[in-house]
């Protein structure tokens, strides 16, 4: 093997009284593995003075082996206690040819990987993902710019329908307004929108005043709690986080995917109610219909952080909605509550406004089911 083409490992470190060494084994500090193209500092020092003197003495040279096996040294044939430089020419000329090399064997390779991706390529002629669009059936969408301008493309493309769901609970204006461009972009082609909130979102007044400018373009409906953020567009593009603070998000295209989510969102519309229609009332007296909601999230065992973000409340208020029920039902405990909650019937999800059965998700069997 060529000498000039074998990185070696050149170790500098200080000494204790603060001069600069070599090493090869494991006591040096800092890994400078190199080539002839960027020496170490040590090994341009030798080989500068080198060049500067025609030789040096093979002593100045131990304290940077990398040169002799790199080959920018040699032995000087008329006194072997000198070493003597490759001269610069001829190191440039065999650093050309092993890039030269390299270049020619990636090229190679590239060439090679191409042939093989059309052989394959052709073997299943157009498949369902083919249709899609190479790589692009899952997208990861990486920061908020990348998901802002990929939702940006979807908005501008979108011709007939867009289908949201916004969990947690009052949506500020600030947020509502910096959306409100796109969505008149859409209302003015025609598109048709349709979004589910929690109840919770009702008491905002700023999707209110969203609701009434966008008038019948879009229409709203609420539920004690969603799935997670969902938008759809035209029923071919989705977009769904892929991690908790939303600072990553899946672009789906492939059709099975999309069609699913289409389909959870379909099932939840029919269960939620209009935003401009009252919450049923619990027939329980004195137990709001959020009431029912936290005591059946109570029964199955949940913590209270956990029913906050679920109805889009706040920890707060979700106690305050506990002490409450406590009351109105004469617990004294948690232990207590949990027996009076179904002692009363209130362990099931409160029906739709129509008195219809809750309909499941698509792929669900028995509650029990996991």
């Amino acid at each position: 093997m060529n000498a000039l083409r074998r990185a070696r490992h050149c170790r500098i470190w200080c000494s204790k009284d603060g001069s600069q060494g070599w090493e090869m084994g494991g006591r040096g500090r800092d890994e400078h593995p190199h080539g002839a193209d960027r020496l170490c500092a040590a090994g341009d020092r030798v080989y500068s003075r080198a060049v500067r003197r025609g030789r040096v003495p093979r002593g100045e040279a131990e304290q940077v082996p990398c040169l002799l096996e790199l080959a920018l040294l040699h032995p000087d044939p008329d006194d072997m206690d000198w070493l003597v430089p490759t001269a610069p020419q001829e190191v440039m000329t065999r650093l050309l040819r092993g890039v030269y090399d390299e270049v020619s064997a990636s090229q190679r390779r590239v060439g090679s990987a191409v042939a093989a991706f059309e052989w394959y390529a052709g073997l299943g002629g157009r498949s369902p993902l083919a249709a899609v669009g190479e790589g692009s059936a899952i997208r990861v969408l990486d920061g908020l710019s990348r998901i802002q301008a990929a939702m940006d493309e979807a908005t501008e493309a979108c011709t007939t329908e867009v289908l949201t769901v916004q969990p947690g609970g009052i949506r500020p204006e600030d947020e509502l307004t910096e959306g409100l461009h796109r969505a008149l972009a859409l209302r003015g082609r025609g598109v048709r929108m349709r979004d589910l909130y929690t109840h919770v979102a009702r008491h905002g007044q700023g999707l209110l005043n969203y609701l009434e400018l966008m008038g019948g373009t879009v229409q709203a409906r609420t539920l004690d709690e969603v799935i997670d953020r969902l938008i759809l567009f035209d029923r071919t593009v989705a977009f769904i986080p892929a991690n908790a603070d939303r600072t990553l998000a899946l672009e789906l295209r492939h059709p099975a995917l999309v069609e699913y989510l289409v389909t959870v969102f379909e099932r939840l519309w029919r269960l939620a109610i209009p935003v401009t229609a009252p919450l049923p009332d619990t027939g329980i007296e004195g137990i709001s219909h959020r009431e029912q909601s936290i005591a059946a999230l109570l029964a199955e065992g949940h913590q209270d952080a956990v029913i906050a973000e679920r109805l889009g409340i706040s920890v707060r208020t979700c106690r305050a909605h506990i002490a409450r029920l406590s009351e109105t039902l004469g617990a004294s405990s948690r232990t207590q509550l949990g027996v009076r909650i179904a002692q009363v019937g209130l362990v099931g999800p409160p029906r739709p406004a129509d008195g219809s059965r809750p309909l499941s998700l698509p792929g669900s069997g028995s509650p029990t089911a996991r």
